[in-house]
């Protein structure tokens, strides 16, 4: 591939992208090159807003078992873009087939596996916390900070054959927290304040709550801030 363009000069870059594109076209079509593909549909979404190309690609790539190009083709069903039915359980399962792949956006996947067996709406309504707790903890033992925080919520919450657990709800608030989920933090602290479901520990309950206000802070301050200053 070419070197980068001096960015100056229009015709530069625009000569550029052309052949950029070209490449990754050549990776995908002729090549067959899974990752050429998946650069191909984010090429043909940022660069030439062909929605619908880039939704044509992520679906062939996706059948080829490309876990990222998966993950988007979910996305685009979840919002109906590249002009694609808004289909919640076309969207569920290009996230099952992310999640059992590895990926960049795997895990995210898997966090969205869970929150669409949570909501119920792929299945006429009714919420699956089975499916929604297993993928929840798979995305959670990644690292993902909102898969802990709610699993931590339904084990605090509890529902029919799937009872309450202030101890496991305790565990993943804190892992949560750790990972920096502001409102796990909060919840965790409140735990030990009023000894709820585990011992009451006021040192602890304070420590939480520091922390969930020193990151509500960091959170606050890094959306105000602007370039330049």
């Amino acid at each position: 591939m070419a070197g980068r363009p001096d960015l100056t000069d229009e015709a530069e870059v625009k000569q550029y992208l052309e052949d950029l594109g070209t490449e990754y076209s050549y990776q995908c079509h002729r090549e067959k090159d899974p990752d050429g593909c998946h650069r191909l549909a984010e090429y043909l979404e940022s660069i030439r807003k062909d929605f619908p190309g880039a939704a044509a690609v992520l679906r062939d790539n996706c059948e080829r078992g490309h876990s990222d190009s998966c993950y988007k083709l979910g996305t685009y069903h979840i919002t109906g873009k590249g002009g694609l039915s808004i289909d919640l359980k076309a969207a569920y399962n290009c996230f099952l087939k992310s999640c059992g792949k590895d990926g960049k956006k795997s895990i995210n996947a898997c966090h969205n596996v869970g929150l669409l067996a949570h909501d119920g709406r792929i299945n006429d309504d009714k919420p699956d916390l089975d499916v929604a707790r297993d993928y929840y903890d798979k995305a959670c033992n990644g690292s993902f900070a909102p898969s802990c925080f709610n699993l931590s919520a339904i084990y605090l919450q509890g529902a029919p054959g799937l009872p309450k657990d202030m101890n496991l709800a305790l565990k993943y608030s804190l892992k949560a927290c750790d990972l920096g989920h502001v409102w796990a933090c909060a919840n965790a602290s409140r735990m030990y304040k009023l000894g709820d479901g585990v011992d009451k520990n006021d040192d602890k309950a304070e420590a939480l709550k520091k922390r969930a206000k020193d990151l509500h802070k960091e959170q606050k301050e890094a959306s105000t801030l602007v370039f330049g200053e």
